[in-house]
């Protein structure tokens, strides 16, 4: 199953209050400045993180094709501690800087990445 496209009209983001109380755990996949998109109930669910490159959690299996092949470095590993599908993932921590190639869409295995210029949230 793909990431849902449409996953900023159909899920809601995840408040800063609670991405504060995710914080705290072992998870350090919660990190600042990325948004999140629910359901989260860590450690099985972890939600879409990103807007302009959007990453679902729940089906990256984490083979590191996006990162080590995107050309602007968009991405970061975080650890996911537990979590069904692999133990680590890759963070768009570094979303406003993508340019739009499309290469980590075209290489992801299991189509866990999306990319929209003009989805709203856009740094």
């Amino acid at each position: 199953m793909a990431i849902d496209p449409n996953f900023d009209q159909n899920r809601e983001q995840v408040s800063e209050e609670k991405l504060d109380e995710l914080r705290s755990s072992e998870n350090d996949a919660f990190g600042d400045g990325v948004a999140v998109w629910g359901p989260v109930e860590p450690p099985e669910k972890l939600g879409i993180h990103g807007t302009h490159v959007a990453v679902d959690y729940d089906i990256c299996l984490a083979d590191g094709a996006c990162l080590e092949n995107c050309p602007v470095d968009v991405f970061t590993w975080v650890d996911t501690p537990d979590h069904p599908v692999s133990e680590t993932k890759v963070e768009p921590t570094n979303e406003d800087q993508c340019i739009d190639c499309m290469l980590c869409v075209d290489i992801c295995p299991v189509d866990a990445i999306d990319v929209d210029p003009g989805r709203e949230g856009r740094n």
